[in-house]
């Protein structure tokens, strides 16, 4: 009958090189897919003209100050069974606020596949309706301006945005 060795196995040098070298081929595999999958999804673009934006920042800012200054109150909701959007705009004396030209869109937080364009039409005073098809369930985002027709051309005077939920 031969006996086993009752000798503990050692670690070696050797063991400890293979181990540390083995775990940073795992880390930079790892790293290398995330990278990959990052730079191969992400386009890059975070705004369509964003130089053209920037320069008009101020007059964006000037024309926040104004709509706050006007004192206008809006709601925006989901028409009924998700068929569309209403807004109902009323100034500071609570009078409809009547004879704008609203348009927008609605589309996911997270990214622009499912954006869908908004025409908006004047149904009562003060109430302005966008049809559309039913929403999918989840988090939506609403962007609405309202424009008027001015002699020197048409001025945007109002903007809103809201979330949207949809109930699944």
């Amino acid at each position: 009958m031969v006996e086993p060795s009752l000798q503990p196995k050692v670690i070696t040098g050797r063991h400890v090189l293979f181990g540390m070298i083995a775990f940073f081929a795992v880390i930079f595999a790892v790293n290398g897919w995330f990278l990959y999958s990052a730079l191969s999804t992400y386009t890059g673009v975070v705004s369509n003209e964003p130089y053209r934006k920037g320069l008009a920042y101020n007059e964006r800012i000037a024309a926040d100050t104004l709509q706050h200054e006007r004192g206008w109150t809006a709601s925006l909701s989901l028409a009924g069974e998700n068929r569309g959007i209403v807004v109902a705009l009323a100034d500071q004396a609570g009078d409809a606020v009547v004879g704008l030209t609203l348009r927008g869109n609605v589309g996911r937080p997270s990214t622009n596949d499912s954006d869908v364009v908004l025409t908006f039409a004047e149904i009562a005073p003060g109430r302005y309706v966008a049809i559309m098809e039913p929403l999918a369930a989840g988090n939506w985002v609403a962007d609405v301006e309202a424009a008027s027709l001015t002699s020197s051309g048409e001025e945007i005077v109002w903007r809103m945005r809201q979330r949207v939920w949809v109930k699944p």
